[in-house]
């Protein structure tokens, strides 16, 4: 069955690029935020890794993570060769992924055995009122809906995408972001500025009648107000897994106890 294509990539390529040549620091809050926490979890880990890389669709934001990390674009073919590497980032790119478990096969496949595999993407909450505006307001203007806000997965999905692809012990967790906005238009400025507009395949190509963005300020407006500006949504998920090894702990088989739980509670057991 061919795959599904989710994402028009030229475009995508043009939106980055666009946001590339004319850099805006303070737009890039998220990937910031992300890497803050990549780098977080990688202390926890406490490991010296001799040959990591860094998959991106962002190299400019991602390059200077780790000091010697190759940096391979978020292409659907990764530059990866297979047991290279101790560790695998995939960074702010899986959710633009028309096939995000593919992407997460192949760096399994590059890793060396207890090799680690970690990935920051935008989850479902993400933009969550911005699409409820947005749609309130291609209803009213036009009478349909078309889609203007990349789906994304939720952190349970995300997680289930790890064991799919076959990495051991794998977590998945989410980082909320709570941001204010004077306008649904400073917003868009930021989405613009980290190249992270509309890039779907099945987005509308004709140029929106002015009155829609209008229309989607004014719901935001009376619908999202928070304090003195507008509240938007971010959701970061993280996931972790470690390619297998027969060094890794296994989980014990059921029925391999040697202590009652009572006995370690401290307390007496109770028939049914």
């Amino acid at each position: 069955m061919q795959q599904e294509t989710l994402t028009d990539r030229a475009a995508l390529l043009r939106h980055r690029a666009r946001a590339f040549a004319a850099p805006d620091t303070g737009a890039w809050f998220l990937h910031d935020a992300a890497r803050d926490e990549i780098q977080e979890r990688l202390r926890d880990v406490n490991r010296t890794f001799t040959k990591p890389v860094i998959v991106t669709g962002h190299p400019h934001v991602w390059d200077g993570l780790i000091p010697d990390a190759r940096i391979v674009p978020d292409t659907p073919v990764l530059d990866l060769e297979p047991g290279q590497h101790d560790l695998v980032i995939h960074g702010m790119s899986l959710h633009w992924a028309d096939d995000p478990v593919g992407q997460i096969i192949q760096c399994r496949r590059a890793l060396r055995p207890d090799g680690l595999f970690l990935s920051a993407a935008l989850g479902g909450e993400t933009l969550a009122e911005l699409r409820i505006a947005l749609a309130e307001a291609e209803t009213m203007v036009t009478g349909g809906l078309s889609p203007r806000v990349a789906p994304m997965a939720e952190v349970r999905d995300m997680g289930a995408l790890l064991q799919r692809a076959g990495l051991a012990l794998p977590v998945a967790d989410r980082l909320p972001l709570r941001t204010r906005y004077g306008s649904i238009w400073r917003l868009m400025r930021d989405l613009r500025a980290m190249g992270e507009t509309n890039a779907l395949a099945a987005r509308h190509r004709k140029t929106p009648k002015r009155e829609l963005f209008a229309t989607a300020d004014r719901i935001y407006q009376n619908t999202f107000a928070d304090g003195d500006g507008l509240r938007a949504t971010f959701e970061m998920i993280f996931l972790t897994g470690w390619a297998p090894s027969d060094d890794q702990p296994k989980p014990l088989r059921p029925g391999s106890a040697q202590a009652r739980l009572a006995d370690a509670l401290g307390v007496k057991e109770q028939g049914t």
